[in-house]
């Protein structure tokens, strides 16, 4: 059987429609646009979530367009209709739900509600047929965990971060070094040249048993390393600021290195047969950390998958495939499918990042 689903992705910055096809051997991705808002918030250091919900409202419907004329498609020739309803900023969610249940409510199609998370879980079997069950760490700029993938709605957390997400923590250290934005980016291009080893710099939780991690005192390190150069010398030098980049990034990699090492032992305990590490999320974009885990992978004999860069950052084509899983399973949802700030991939875990009255973060 053949299934064709348009996917629709808003829960951030990067408005985005893709179409996929499972046919008889493996998926395939027809079309994936992605529209990015960089410029927009780059005055701001960091999205606004105001911003981005109107540019979503702007960008939705053409990008959809887009997706379909790229595809040679139609929405006659699309089975179902899958779509981000969370976790993420809630405006932008809801305006892609909005747009997705306008479609079904037009054409009579099938409408799928998407985690965001289980998007960026299952990119891995979209990109490389990984099997069930394999170790996935999500690495993004809002989130970080170890989820043991057992399914397409079948994910344990072994472990996570307990602060700040570490694409985050790239984010507030590019600002704290005068970078520009996409922290990410930034700062790996201005490591390129430092000294990961001129600044002493902590690698939190190291010590601790379990594949928790925590990126704020890193950052806060970060601030007070900065501050000791811009007093004894009266400002930053490009140096200074490739070393301090170079520094942080080394320790964002030893900390990610360590503590998969340990989720990893936690998994090969279960014996799975093709015992496999994947990587997803903007992070995953990283080539030190990329490298890091791949000399750890063939150390251990354990495969490690890593989507495309385009496919690590948000995108559609994810969510498209996140829904054909769920639609395939006879997933579906109505009109009453609501969008949400937060939405954990593993209910029965204990919150990781502050609760509060809406619910876990992660």
């Amino acid at each position: 059987m053949t299934l064709t689903i348009l996917g629709i992705e808003s829960s951030c910055d990067d408005t985005a429609a893709a179409v996929v096809r499972q046919a008889a051997d493996k998926p395939e991705i027809l079309a994936s646009i992605v529209h990015g808002q960089t410029d927009l918030h780059a005055d701001f250091g960091g999205v606004v979530p105001e911003i981005a919900a109107r540019a979503h409202v702007e960008k939705l419907d053409s990008c959809v367009t887009q997706a379909l004329n790229t595809a040679g498609l139609t929405l006659a020739d699309i089975d179902a209709i899958a779509v981000t309803a969370g976790p993420g900023l809630i405006g932008g969610v809801v305006s892609g739900v909005m747009l997705a249940k306008g479609i079904c409510a037009a054409t009579g199609k099938p409408l799928v509600g998407v985690n965001h998370l289980a998007g960026h879980a299952l990119t891995p079997r979209l990109t490389d047929d990984v099997a069930y069950p394999f170790l996935m760490l999500l690495v993004s700029g809002g989130h970080c965990q170890f989820l043991l993938v057992k399914g397409h709605d079948d994910y344990t957390r072994i472990g996570g971060t307990i602060d700040d997400a570490p694409g985050e923590a790239f984010d507030k250290t590019a600002r704290i070094l005068g970078l520009s934005q996409p922290g990410g980016p930034a700062v790996q291009k201005a490591a390129e040249t430092g000294d990961p080893k001129r600044f002493k710099l902590p690698r939190p939780l190291l010590r601790e048993q379990g594949a928790n991690m925590s990126f704020s005192g890193l950052k806060t390190a970060m601030i007070h390393a900065r501050g000791a150069v811009i007093a004894e010398q009266g400002g930053l030098t490009r140096r200074d600021q490739s070393d301090l980049a170079a520094g942080f990034q080394a320790a964002v990699a030893d900390i990610i290195d360590h503590k998969s090492r340990v989720a990893l032992d936690g998994y090969l305990a279960l014996n799975p047969t093709t015992p496999t590490l994947a990587v997803a999320g903007g992070v995953a974009a990283n080539t030190a950390i990329r490298a890091r885990l791949t000399d750890m992978c063939a150390a251990l004999g354990v495969a490690f998958v890593a989507p495309p860069l385009a496919l690590c950052t948000d995108n559609a084509a994810m969510i498209a495939y996140a829904g054909l899983e769920r639609f395939a399973a006879g997933m579906v949802d109505d009109m009453t499918l609501s969008a949400r700030p937060r939405w954990p991939l593993d209910q029965s875990a204990a919150p990781m990042l502050g609760s509060g009255k809406k619910g876990a973060k992660a």
